[in-house]
């Protein structure tokens, strides 16, 4: 979610490897192993067919641009990110930092009307510019109730809703795909009211003229290597690459943009919910020297006293408990206290795996 400290781009090898896509309109049980073979195998996987309504997309990234080409000034309205707000270059508390401006929201509906407010109190209408009737995903999910869309006129919350409910049925989808009894298992922790789920904006401007123009400047570190801590992570770009991923160190691949897809990846609470099925794989953003790239991240994420556990299905004599029981909160704080670079799930492995 965060960037880690950019480290000088060494020895690196770049590897081109397809990441699979799937298609949601497919036969359910074909689609629900396919994503978890993608999930134990890449930790990411794009899907189509997902029924994100394209304008919805289209005006969230339209609102989100006209909001990072404000004056510094006027961005910095809506306060330093803490943790919520408008950051840029500097992020986090521990002097993590990258090539990248920000805007990060939490996704309950008051605070997105207080952010659009502070964002522009002589421009009232950015993030509220047209009647939401889009029904996104919500024909494949229980987690929104539809008729609350029509009332919604804010690009955000429509956003939002859309790309929540389109986390939902791939949550369920994993818990069908991995025999789990209860299917919302893990879509409910992000359904719940008070969900610490983020929409985060990332901004990665090109360079200027007065810019270092030296051929290291030209592979900067956008966002720096790391792993989502959260559950699920739903990101869409604006046609600009940049997003790599690495299965193994020193080796990343390149994940090219689509405009029809959504990328999806595994956070840290999955895996450790998965029991260690489903793998967080560190990934980062390079700027691109020309262009500007905007994404678009929704992370899905539990309420703060959510227990973290996997379900019974997932732990037996062969594959005991990987992880303690801990709770988001915990886990967060865990999260904030370390750089985004560093590992966090074995901080939470069970005592008892430790000691075989």
């Amino acid at each position: 979610m965060v960037v880690a400290t950019p480290n000088p781009i060494r020895s690196e090898k770049i590897r081109n490897i397809e990441l699979p896509i799937i298609d949601l309109s497919a036969e359910r049980r074909e689609v629900s192993g396919l994503i978890v073979r993608a999930c134990q195998e890449f930790g990411f996987f794009k899907v189509i067919n997902h029924g994100v309504s394209q304008d919805v997309i289209a005006r969230m990234e339209s609102q989100s641009f006209e909001f990072f080409a404000k004056p510094v000034p006027e961005k910095q309205l809506a306060g330093p990110a803490n943790p919520h707000g408008y950051g840029s270059k500097n992020i986090g508390f521990n002097g993590d930092v990258g090539e990248v401006e920000y805007l990060l929201l939490s996704t309950n509906s008051a605070s997105i009307s207080q952010m659009s407010n502070a964002i522009s109190p002589h421009d009232p209408t950015l993030f509220r510019k047209f009647n939401c009737a889009c029904g996104g995903h919500l024909s494949l999910s229980s987690c929104i109730d539809p008729k609350l869309l029509v009332l919604d006129s804010s690009a955000a919350r429509c956003y939002v809703e859309a790309v929540r409910g389109l986390a939902c049925e791939i949550l369920e989808l994993m818990a069908e795909g991995l025999w789990v009894s209860d299917i919302s298992v893990f879509s409910r922790l992000i359904r719940a009211a008070d969900s610490d789920s983020l929409l985060r904006l990332n901004h990665y401007p090109p360079l200027t003229e007065d810019s270092d123009t030296s051929p290291s400047s030209f592979r900067r570190i956008g966002f720096g290597e790391h792993t989502d801590p959260q559950i699920l992570t739903l990101l869409r770009s604006n046609g600009v690459g940049g997003l790599q991923i690495s299965l193994e160190d020193g080796v990343w691949i390149p994940v090219a943009p689509d405009s029809s897809a959504f990328c999806v990846n595994v956070g840290d609470v999955l895996q450790a919910m998965t029991n260690g099925r489903f793998v967080s794989v560190r990934h980062r953003a390079l700027a691109n020297s020309y262009k500007p790239r905007m994404s678009m991240a929704y992370f899905g994420a539990p309420s703060p006293h959510a227990r973290v556990c996997s379900p019974p299905e997932l732990v037996t004599p062969q594959r005991p408990r990987l992880y303690r029981t801990f709770t988001w909160a915990e886990y967060k704080k865990a999260a904030y206290s370390l750089r985004l670079g560093d590992g966090r799930l074995n901080i939470f492995r069970s005592r008892t795996v430790d000691e075989e």
